[in-house]
């Protein structure tokens, strides 16, 4: 009499697991490093489109940029003393990089001196080549 095969032979299970470890083998190295540049892409989407048009718009209002006096990029959210027509929030909240720090933000700006300097310090923290700015 025939017996009915059920479950797989531990030689079958080991086939499946070489096989997936050998997939993730020449996979994981073409997705290496492109979570950075992820992060790096959506802190230039923020510079170059999200925060800079609320300082557009801030600017349309009140004549000028905030200042870096006035709390920089906190008077998108927070209505600053010095705001004469501010028809705020621009934003809803103090922006923040992929890397979970601040925006920097100067006004006027040391790059560019007609108007603002805004980046982020990137993956290190710290001013170096990885950084994303609105100059350059």
């Amino acid at each position: 009499m025939l017996r009915k095969r059920v479950g797989f032979t531990l030689i079958e299970l080991m086939l499946v697991v070489i096989i997936i470890g050998a997939l993730v083998a020449m996979v994981m190295p073409r997705l290496a490093g492109r979570s950075e540049q992820a992060k790096a892409g959506a802190a230039q989407a923020d510079i170059s489109a999200n925060i800079a048009t609320a300082l557009k718009l801030y600017e349309l209002d009140n004549g000028r940029y905030p200042a870096s006096e006035d709390g920089g990029l906190g008077a998108l959210a927070n209505k600053p003393a010095s705001a004469n027509n501010w028809n705020g929030p621009y934003l809803e909240k103090k922006p923040i990089d992929p890397w979970g720090r601040e925006y920097r933000y100067r006004s006027p700006g040391t790059h560019r001196t007609y108007d603002y300097d805004l980046f982020s310090l990137g993956r290190d923290g710290q001013e170096s080549s990885d950084d994303v700015k609105n100059w350059e």
